[in-house]
């Protein structure tokens, strides 16, 4: 077989890696776990599935560290050691860019006005604005609470205050001390209630 001169470049690109392998109507590695993700996460970063985060929206940053947190085993999550176990610190970047970069929505979860209500106080008495901003959509390392799932928000909080979350910040143990089961789901609730 002969190869012309653009052919060879072209095959000797795609073995060395500088055409992406999408480019030849192959899916990527990562866009394959990107749609991995997905499974759980929601096709778009937004669940739809009891207990489990939206991931739409979040802060690169904070995505990322939560990766690398899981892959390296501080942070513990079973249904995610296969999921993050091989992850290369680029395939980590592509992820968290990707979700990051999704439209955040809310959860199909009937919100309570009443305990969002009671949740405003709450997060105000609690200085939630001072890391988590007062629009609740994080930055940096802190995530973003709003539009998040209200049944996640709720376990998570419980963990955080119980002391039970592996690989977490302590400022967020110290944060919920103490706060009733009751008043977590208010937390919860005004968190996932559009934020004006």
């Amino acid at each position: 077989m002969v190869l012309t001169a653009t052919r060879t470049a072209v095959v000797t690109a795609s073995i060395l890696g500088l055409i992406p392998a999408a480019a030849f109507g192959q899916a990527s590695p990562v866009t394959e776990r990107i749609a991995s993700c997905s499974t759980c996460h929601g096709e778009d970063g937004n669940s739809r599935l009891a207990n489990v985060p939206s991931l739409a929206g979040q802060p690169e940053f904070f995505l990322l560290n939560q990766l690398v947190l899981m892959r390296d085993g501080v942070r513990m999550i079973p249904a995610m050691v296969p999921v993050v176990g091989d992850l290369t610190d680029a395939d980590i970047q592509a992820i968290a860019s990707h979700f990051a970069g999704r439209e955040a929505r809310a959860s199909d979860e009937p919100i309570d006005a009443n305990m969002a209500t009671r949740g405003r106080e709450l997060a105000k008495s609690l200085r939630c604005g001072s890391c988590h901003l007062a629009n609740l959509q994080g930055r940096q390392q802190i995530p973003r609470l709003a539009r998040q799932r209200i049944d996640y928000l709720i376990r998570a909080l419980r963990d955080y205050r119980d002391g039970t979350r592996a690989g977490a910040d302590t400022l967020m143990n110290n944060a919920v001390a103490g706060v009733s089961d009751a008043d977590l789901g208010a937390l919860a609730h005004y968190a996932t209630a559009p934020q004006p």
